[in-house]
């Protein structure tokens, strides 16, 4: 447990004192303090110092929260969640406790997530807990949100990475992979979603004003979190729809390669067919001697290389045929012709009809 109070307007002094800790929340001065593990001296704090309801200081040190703020006479517990990282279809979440009161702050960053940085701002500018411990809150809650801009970026990299192998792997043996992580970034994107939801309404309730701890001169900087976070929000349901479409786009894929799989193989299969037929009729071996009309070709001195040429012109012609119609090759996959000029119609003399003289043209032909 670290606590910062401010001795005066340019002077911030931080102890781990738990004896100066209570006696600056004693005397009224403006402290924050950052809660790091649980110990008998913090719940005491919290408890019998602070006058925390013991239902919040339960909170506090239990994690799994959902984002809520809940107002209590005295103070103003707010949950909100960062983000700690994102990795292809993991995202950490990490919850951050925030209690209002009248002179004090107490935060509970367990990751340190964002304290560290808010500390060395304060550092830096003392003046801002000068304004009051509304004004710290807002360091937090904005730094929470900026977090989440990175990620958010890191995502967007990713998605574009994912889309490409959608076009390149889906149908193949490396696309398993590819389906997996799609998967596991609807799952991320649906959790984000969930605590984004909670969490728009938590800080859209702070930027109101409907608390007494919030003074209204700090409402704009609660208003433009709410507006950065409502911007992230956007870019998350965005994503939503982009790994919908790459999952749309996997299946397609796959179904069409699955098709030329298919095409492919009934191709083949029917060029063969005919062979099979002409080889089974050739094979059936009836004896010539018995009957004139049983295969006299199989005694002819040129029988079997008739038997291969003809195997070779029947799926010649069909392979001809396949590609006449389209089926294999590239004849139709260039773009269309260009439409023709229609001709002038043909006069019953044979002779085609003159295209018909503007009134603007006769002057030419009478000085022709």
């Amino acid at each position: 447990m670290q606590a910062r109070i401010l001795l005066d307007h340019d002077t911030i002094h931080a102890t781990t004192n738990i004896t100066e800790i209570r006696e600056a929340i004693e005397s009224g001065k403006k402290i924050w303090i950052e809660l790091e593990r649980q110990s008998h001296d913090a719940d005491v704090l919290l408890a019998e110092t602070l006058k925390i309801h013991p239902l919040t200081v339960e909170d506090i040190w239990h994690q799994g929260s959902h984002p809520k703020i809940d107002d209590y006479p005295g103070y103003l517990y707010v949950v909100v969640h960062g983000i700690g990282s994102a990795r292809r279809d993991k995202l950490e979440l990490v919850e951050i406790d925030v209690v209002i009161g009248p002179n004090w702050l107490v935060t509970h960053d367990r990751d340190g997530l964002v304290a560290d940085d808010v500390g060395t701002a304060l550092e830096h500018a003392p003046r801002m807990l000068g304004k009051g411990v509304a004004w710290m809150a807002h360091a937090v809650l904005d730094r929470v949100v900026d977090r989440y801009l990175p990620v958010v970026d890191q995502l967007d990299a990713e998605i574009d990475q994912l889309e490409n192998d959608v076009i390149d792997q889906a149908g193949t043996p490396r696309g398993k992979h590819v389906l997996e992580r799609i998967l596991g970034f609807k799952r991320m994107l649906q959790m984000l979603r969930r605590t984004s939801l909670h969490q728009r309404e938590i800080l859209l309730k702070l930027s109101r004003g409907e608390y007494d701890e919030i003074p209204p001169e700090a409402l704009p900087f609660y208003r433009d979190v709410y507006d950065h976070f409502l911007r992230v929000q956007d870019i998350t349901e965005g994503y939503r729809d982009l790994v919908t479409s790459a999952l749309d786009a996997y299946l397609s894929v796959q179904s069409n390669r699955m098709n030329e799989i298919m095409k492919a193989l009934t191709l083949t299969s029917t060029v063969m067919l005919p062979l099979s037929f002409i080889a089974g009729v050739y094979g059936m071996n009836f004896k010539g001697e018995v009957s004139p009309y049983n295969m006299p070709e199989l005694d002819w001195f040129y029988g079997y290389p008739f038997a291969l040429v003809l195997m070779t012109v029947v799926a010649g012609g069909i392979v001809f045929l396949f590609h006449y119609k389209g089926w294999i090759g590239n004849r139709h996959t260039r773009g269309p012709r260009p439409p023709r000029e229609p001709r002038p119609p043909r006069l019953s003399g044979g002779k085609r009809k003159r295209k018909a003289l503007k009134p603007a043209d006769a002057p030419d032909l009478i000085e022709r």
